[in-house]
């Protein structure tokens, strides 16, 4: 291999890991509400979304809180106040004892279920609350999931376009970045 193209093939490779380490971030920070009752102190399971100062959880959640139990609520024809109480009902009931300690090692910390436990955890309780079925909010949250998954896609997607358009990335560069977020290396889920 020629020195320009060892030069080049690391000048790709790097703007690459550049590039995915920030949509690692974003992608972490759009991560799917829904999937989960976390264990976080948060009021609803879309505690894993980001508030209004680009945080994961912190303040500013409330808006995309009232978003998933809108959703909910139009999806299971419930009142949204009472999907909002059963979320927060939720998450409470699924709130641990206590929180590890600073310096603890991830075997000192406690396990947290499988997402596909999680999900159906958070399907028979919000079932249970609602007074609906749970192959019913199993479907909706599986709706809103997909829903999101799907705008997330199209928003990558016009921002790489608009990368590739400015000069900033090439075709090339822009499909490794597309193929490595469907992969999961990069990105969130």
């Amino acid at each position: 291999m020629s020195r320009s193209t060892k030069v080049a093939v690391a000048s790709t490779a790097a703007g690459l890991l550049a590039l995915g380490g920030g949509l690692s971030i974003a992608g972490q920070a759009a991560a799917d509400p829904t999937t989960t009752p976390s264990s976080s102190p948060s009021a609803s399971p879309s505690a894993q979304g980001t508030g209004k100062d680009g945080r994961r959880g912190g303040p500013g959640r409330g808006a995309h809180d009232s978003d998933l139990a809108k959703q909910l609520a139009e999806k299971l024809g419930v009142d949204q106040a009472k999907v909002t109480e059963a979320l927060q009902a939720v998450r409470e009931a699924n709130k641990p004892t206590s929180r590890p300690s600073t310096g603890a090692s991830p075997s000192e910390r406690p396990n947290r279920p499988d997402p596909a436990t999680r999900d159906a955890t958070l399907a028979k309780q919000l079932a249970e609350k609602l007074g609906v079925t749970e192959a019913t909010v199993t479907k909706a949250l599986e709706e809103i999931r997909a829903e999101r998954q799907s705008d997330r896609a199209a928003a990558l997607k016009s921002r790489l376009d608009e990368a590739v358009k400015a000069g900033t990335l090439t075709q090339a560069e822009a499909d490794a970045v597309t193929k490595a977020v469907e992969k999961g290396v990069i990105g969130g889920r």
